[in-house]
């Protein structure tokens, strides 16, 4: 395990904290941590700064190895992370700056409903969105990743899903990367990863995965909301999941061979978690080749749960999704490491940008955003805890500073286990109703894990990201009904 933080953070703005290169002998860049004196008690106390400091030892790593307010514990790099390695000097990736969950994302729909459509039909719709997408642990789907079309889905991505009727082609240019990389390769995939994905293209999972139905209660940006086609009073639904055991095999399988080829290749580490190879190596290749085939097999997953949760609305109100105005807001990735191009002191560099945990975030005019989104920024998707609420949000040309990254949730405050603990006997369901939202779940004890209080309030994270200038308020959307595993 890592060592427990003990250094000081120096404090640079009332949003950011740094952790100089001095605390540690192998830091060749500082850490910066965006967070808020409210915050910075839980950030230290988790320990996770300590990690934010290990991968500032990371080679090719330039500006600094940043975390963003949610940050909190996790594997190799923390939950929250950004780094960027300089490509052509070496840098290297590593599969801990990714995760297990490779391509965990958020999508966001909106529609045309008001609330006083739907407010009479709440545990029903619940029950029903239940019944369309499978939820839980080791749950599958009717889509086989078989020899027939394993390769067509790891490469094409929501794409794919789309050419088969699982959805519309607007959907296509309203994702990241329009829902497939570049890159995949399946033929870096193992058996065992294509065995544990056979059958989990439009499945849930469990764990911090959900759906939510939504209401908007506040709007903060009327011009960027309405480009977005949210308005206060309407209905939205978010989807969170990604990868499944399809990514999480991949992220177990490269890492453990990377333990050995780091150490075979010179690079001292302070955490073996963070094992890495430089990107233009063969085995770089190899890992980059597998994570993008993960990361499109999630976009597929969401594509293929956005047609579901369509059929759904469309049993339970008996109108098409098109005339409901089921539009898709946005779909971007939180686990993911991907090839950009940045200034760097007047020189265009290639970097390997690993976001874990955290959202891309391209200001406006940018040249990867869909024309429609031009003039507003790119639509980031912030999840809160499933009895508060959840932020859209959108990018700014400040986010450079970040290499155009800001948060993606709330972030853990307790363990899994300690949140099981001290939840202990409660009924959260009836606690949820009583406030007028339905849940509707798989394992109770997935329920007390994702009890509110187990997470930050996502306001306050939201606060620091708005307040750091590497994001702008859009609307705040309430959860009216939630499907957990």
């Amino acid at each position: 395990m890592t060592k427990q933080f003990r250094g000081k953070l120096e404090k640079m703005d009332a949003y950011r904290w740094r952790i100089p290169e001095s605390y540690s002998p192998g830091m060749r860049v500082p850490g910066v941590i965006y967070s808020s004196e409210k915050l910075l008690r839980d950030v230290i106390s988790d320990n996770a700064p300590e990690q934010v400091a290990n991968a500032a030892w990371l080679p090719g790593v330039v500006r600094a190895s940043m975390a963003m307010p949610d940050i909190h514990w996790g594997y190799g790099l923390p939950i929250g992370g950004v780094l960027a390695t300089d490509i052509d000097a070496g840098g290297v990736v590593t599969p801990g700056g990714v995760g297990y969950d490779i391509n965990c994302g958020v999508r966001l729909i909106r529609t045309d409903m008001p609330l006083s459509k739907i407010s009479g039909s709440l545990k029903g719709l619940a029950e029903e969105l239940f019944r369309s997408v499978p939820t839980g642990v080791g749950s599958t789907g009717e889509i086989k990743l078989d020899g027939r079309n394993a390769e067509d889905i790891l490469t094409g991505g929501a794409k794919w899903a789309v050419s088969r009727g699982f959805g519309w082609d607007s959907d296509i240019d309203r994702s990241e990367e329009n829902g497939a990389m570049e890159g995949a390769d399946p033929g870096h995939v193992s058996k065992r990863a294509f065995e544990r994905g056979y059958d989990q293209t439009g499945t849930l999972g469990s764990g911090n995965h959900f759906l939510e139905v939504q209401e908007v209660v506040e709007i903060y940006d009327e011009k960027s909301a309405k480009v977005f086609g949210v308005e206060k009073g309407l209905i939205t639904v978010m989807i969170h999941t990604g990868s499944r055991g399809f990514g999480h095999e991949i992220c177990s399988e490269y890492s453990a061979k990377m333990v050995g080829l780091s150490a075979k290749a010179g690079i001292s580490l302070p955490d073996k978690q963070l094992s890495c190879v430089p990107v233009n190596s063969e085995d770089g290749k190899r890992y980059l080749g597998a994570m993008r085939s993960a990361a499109n097999y999630a976009w597929a997953n969401r594509q293929v749960i956005t047609h579901l949760v369509r059929q759904a609305f469309q049993r339970v109100f008996g109108e098409t999704p098109i005339s409901l105005g089921m539009r898709l807001v946005y779909d971007v990735a939180h686990n993911i490491a991907k090839v950009e191009k940045y200034d760097m002191g007047g020189k265009e560099k290639k970097l390997c940008v690993h976001r874990k945990g955290a959202t891309r975030a391209l200001p406006p005019g940018h040249k990867d955003l869909p024309d429609e989104y031009r003039l507003t920024g790119q639509p980031v998707i912030i999840p809160g805890d499933m009895g508060r609420y959840s932020f859209l949000l959108a990018g700014t040309e400040k986010a450079e500073e970040t290499f155009y990254s800001t948060c993606h949730g709330a972030g853990r405050l307790m363990s899994r286990s300690e949140a099981i603990r001290t939840t202990k006997g409660r009924q959260i369901a009836k606690e949820l109703e009583a406030k007028g939202i339905y849940l509707r779940y798989k394992g109770r004890e997935t329920v007390h894990e994702e009890v509110p209080e187990a997470y930050k309030d996502v306001a306050d994270v939201v606060d620091v990201v708005v307040g750091a200038g590497i994001s702008r308020k859009v609307a705040k959307m309430r959860p009216l009904c939630v499907v957990k595993g």
